[in-house]
């Protein structure tokens, strides 16, 4: 029956998330284009790579979009676990594009620093006001949303770094507005590559761990197979792995040696109802043997060397 209520319960976030990641697309994406257009008219480095950056957004998000349908699919064939990888995959992906965006923003940002263009200020302030709405609007809908998934919480980097980045361009818009200091809008744009590259260290960081099978985020293996080791009728605890199928599925495998007459299954069930209880580990799948005598290391006497084994003739 719990495995049926966590199945529905998972299906309900998943399908939160893709009604969420769909609003926000569509939010972006038609900002974007206005963003764009913009930043061409007012010729404003800020403004177009605030634009750069939501267009990022869109692309993430779409991938995002895509991997939380996929990872929704069931398991078949030889995809035994189906499809929940794609998620930590995009979110990966979606790091590695805000690395990308923001050295496009450094390189854009040095060659203007050296001679920068006029700026139509007040149209500037105006695009970046109405950015910093949009991004506010689509950073609560993902907030609201997001939950233990990494795939929606790469989307909402996305978008909070983007509502930083508009913030930066009111800011630009202002000074230059006010002083003429044409040299605001590389200036600025260089605070929001950083603010961007800061954002994807985070997705980068927690989906590689995931995608190379450390243990999860929070929980010690040495303290895991530790409290197992320690559990009554235990004698050893070997081949322990654990790992992470996607965001919020911590799984573990092990090798468990009991001594003879032990009840194995009882074991492994005492050891299934610990492990979730103190580690919230739920996904378990866990070899319990009996440790016979003869399968341990003996060391016995070495009987007499004879005289040609001295090397005696």
């Amino acid at each position: 029956m719990s495995l049926g209520h966590d199945h529905d319960q998972g299906h309900d976030h998943r399908v939160q998330n893709r009604r969420a990641l769909g609003i926000t697309l569509a939010l972006t994406g038609a900002f974007t284009i206005a963003e764009v257009i913009g930043g061409i008219l007012t010729g404003s480095l800020a403004l177009l790579a605030d634009a750069a950056h939501m267009l990022s957004d869109d692309l993430s998000l779409a991938l995002a979009l895509g991997a939380s349908w996929l990872a929704s699919r069931p398991a078949a064939g030889n995809t035994t676990f189906g499809y929940q990888r794609a998620e930590v995959l995009a979110a990966f992906v979606n790091g590695l594009t805000l690395v990308a965006i923001s050295a496009w923003i450094f390189w854009e940002a040095y060659k203007r620093l050296s001679d920068p263009p006029e700026v139509l200020g007040g149209w500037m302030l105006a695009v970046a006001a109405a950015g910093l709405l949009v991004n506010v609007v689509a950073a609560w809908i993902l907030w609201r949303s997001g939950g233990e998934s990494l795939n929606v919480e790469a989307a909402l980097r996305h978008v909070l770094a983007d509502l930083l980045a508009s913030t930066g361009v009111i800011v630009a818009a202002v000074v230059i507005l006010t002083t003429g200091w044409l040299y605001a809008d590389p200036l600025v744009s260089v605070l929001v590559g950083l603010v961007v590259l800061a954002s994807s260290w985070g997705v980068i960081r927690d989906s590689g761990r995931i995608l190379l099978e450390a243990s999860p985020k929070g929980i010690d293996a040495q303290a895991v197979g530790s409290a197992m080791a320690a559990a009554p009728g235990v004698r050893e605890v070997h081949d322990l792995h654990i790992w992470t199928i996607t965001s919020g599925f911590p799984a573990l495998s092990a090798h468990v040696l009991v001594p003879e007459g032990e009840d194995c299954h009882g074991r492994r069930l005492e050891l299934d109802e610990m492990l979730e209880r103190q580690f919230g580990i739920a996904h378990t799948t866990l070899q319990v043997e009996h440790s016979h005598r003869g399968e341990l290391l003996q060391i016995e006497d070495a009987p007499p060397a004879t005289g040609n084994e001295r090397g005696i003739s």
